[in-house]
């Protein structure tokens, strides 16, 4: 496994490999890899020849009251999850290689962007969509792959390869959980004992909502009703959002009658998690 910094380095790999007729994956990853990046990898591994993993902590996709500062950070560490799941090459550049000082070209998306966690993140996703296309542009991948956790990133990124024509399979993973049911995620180091032992509540909510509409319940109010109710019960959680969506347009529906995704985002402490679950009709 190789480790390069520059985009021209990427580059002539790829053109390398291409020549040879090798199918190449794609794993965008801002580091500090855990279990659920490992899946993405082993994914892309077992479905093309060659497979690079991006590692890039992205300005862009910050606010300025968010955490691009403390974000949690081990590159010795990811190289060698990259390295034991069978990745070709980790792309791990400076934020000068990315962007160029007067760097003024960015990609923007309405409505899929607009609700959910753009509600209260209205930056985020242009800054997403921004610097994937990059990586779609500077590796041109066969396939990428992204975790369902993330499930409005996921449609946001299907539908930027879909509106601009990208000749890319963009494949979903499903959500990787700690055995007591917690969504794995990078974000998780920032809580105490206390806090972790209270995040569980995302997972209980969930199968609260999972419960009823399983047990035939299809409006959305009383699905809703039923994830706060169990969210509220824990004092340190603070809810940003639980919506039931369209699992294509991200937009709020009153009653299930085609494939939903069911959200939360919720705070525990000054964390901020995310969890879902789909639904198909």
């Amino acid at each position: 496994m190789r480790i390069v910094k520059t985009i021209d380095e990427v580059r002539k790999a790829v053109k390398e490999w291409k020549s040879t007729g090798l199918s190449v994956g794609l794993v965008p990853t801002m580091g500090y890899l855990h279990e659920g990046h490992q899946s993405l990898i082993a994914n892309s591994v077992s479905q093309n020849d060659k497979t690079v993993v991006s590692i890039f902590l992205n300005p862009i996709q910050f606010a300025p009251n968010e955490d691009l500062e403390s974000y949690p950070r081990d590159p010795e560490r990811d190289a060698k999850l990259c390295e034991d799941t069978g990745a070709d090459i980790v792309f791990r550049p400076e934020v000068s290689e990315m962007y160029h000082d007067d760097f003024c070209t960015y990609v923007d998306m309405d409505i899929l962007t607009k609700n959910l966690c753009g509600k209260s993140r209205p930056t985020h996703f242009r800054g997403v969509c921004t610097v994937v296309l990059k990586l779609f542009n500077i590796v041109k991948p066969d396939r990428a792959y992204f975790g369902q956790k993330d499930a409005q990133q996921l449609a946001v990124i299907k539908r930027m390869v879909r509106d601009l024509n990208l000749d890319i399979e963009i494949v979903g993973c499903p959500i990787v959980r700690e055995s007591d049911g917690l969504a794995k995620s990078s974000r998780n180091t920032y809580l105490n004992e206390k806090e972790r032992q209270a995040a569980l509540v995302l997972d209980r909510s969930l199968k609260n909502g999972i419960e009823l509409i399983d047990a035939g319940e299809r409006n959305s109010k009383n699905i809703i009703a039923a994830i706060t109710e169990v969210i509220r019960s824990e004092p340190l959680a603070e809810i940003d959002y639980v919506s039931v969506v369209d699992a294509v347009s991200m937009q709020d529906v009153d009653v299930i009658e085609n494939d939903v995704l069911v959200a939360i985002a919720v705070k525990i402490g000054r964390t901020r998690l995310i969890d879902n679950f789909s639904f198909s009709v």
